[in-house]
């Protein structure tokens, strides 16, 4: 199969490649990258054949917006467009909603796997219509391993169920984050890194995220060259925001959101005022 990828990141690049291995063929595009194979839109959308899949594999936001408005005044009726980036699910249904009045399918498709996706594969959260995904099918086995592919629903669910997927990641690091920091807390001169290592085989705690972990704690126990800021991408403010809108208690992921905000902070405004407040009633003694 012929498919057209826009963004050839650490991503799209990685997924491109899987693609390849496999026998499909992939036009590339990006606009700042030597590996594209292709110098603009137009001669990515000329290399493709009709009828036309074309993959945008950009970051959320303003750049997949500007991908697939330009797609939008160059594809023909029949042609497929797949959002793979971490894309607003109500995003993803409004872009689907502009290309049909063109007659342009559209999936949204939610991607995990990081930059370990090229060897293991990715796994895939998709949203479409179920004759687009049947279309699009020998690329989603291509890109995914066994047991990794969810056709999730109509346009939007792809975005949406990757969104809560995130939202779980949040609380899944926050709970490994909590618990290293209270074994290094510890008098007991606890190995850290055996306790997490350990872990990963036979219990019920144990994941990828958690080998990620260990190996980082392997090579250095204390993280040492690390500082404790930490970014959030969206999709937690997202999952947080729909589990407020339909009423659903998330206090986990939420927590683990607001820890995020937390780490940007070298003084506290709010904890500023706990310690004034702590003098003023009670006169306990603060630091200056």
């Amino acid at each position: 199969m012929q498919i057209g990828m826009i963004g050839l990141g650490r991503m799209g690049g990685n997924m491109a490649a899987r693609l390849r291995d496999r026998g499909h063929a992939v036009v590339g595009y990006a606009r700042h990258r030597p590996p594209s194979d292709v110098d603009t839109l137009d001669e990515l959308v000329a290399s493709v054949e009709a009828p036309r899949v074309v993959w945008s594999m950009v970051p959320a936001g303003d750049a997949t917006d500007q991908a697939i408005a330009g797609l939008g005044t160059l594809l023909d009726p029949g042609d497929l467009v797949v959002d793979g980036g971490n894309s607003n699910y109500r995003d993803s249904q409004r872009r689907a909603e502009a290309l049909a009045h063109k007659q342009i399918r559209f999936v949204d498709a939610g991607v995990s796997g990081g930059v370990w996706g090229l060897e293991n594969g990715y796994c895939l959260m998709v949203g479409g219509e179920v004759s687009d995904v049947e279309r699009l099918q020998p690329v989603f086995d291509a890109l995914a391993p066994a047991g990794g592919f969810v056709h999730a629903g109509p346009v939007g669910a792809g975005h949406f169920t990757k969104m809560v997927h995130n939202g779980i990641e949040y609380g899944l690091m926050q709970s490994y984050a909590e618990g290293y920091e209270l074994l290094r807390a510890s008098e007991l001169d606890i190995d850290v890194h055996g306790a997490f290592d350990a872990w990963r085989q036979g219990s019920v705690v144990r994941s990828w995220l958690l080998d990620l972990l260990a190996a980082e704690l392997e090579d250095d126990a204390d993280l040492t060259d690390l500082k404790g800021f930490a970014e959030d991408s969206g999709e937690g403010r997202w999952t947080v925001q729909e589990a407020v809108r339909l009423g659903v208690p998330a206090p986990a992921i939420s927590a683990a959101l607001y820890a995020r905000f937390a780490s940007r902070q070298d003084d506290s405004p709010a904890m500023k005022v706990i310690a004034a407040l702590r003098k003023a009633f009670g006169g306990h003694p603060t630091k200056q």
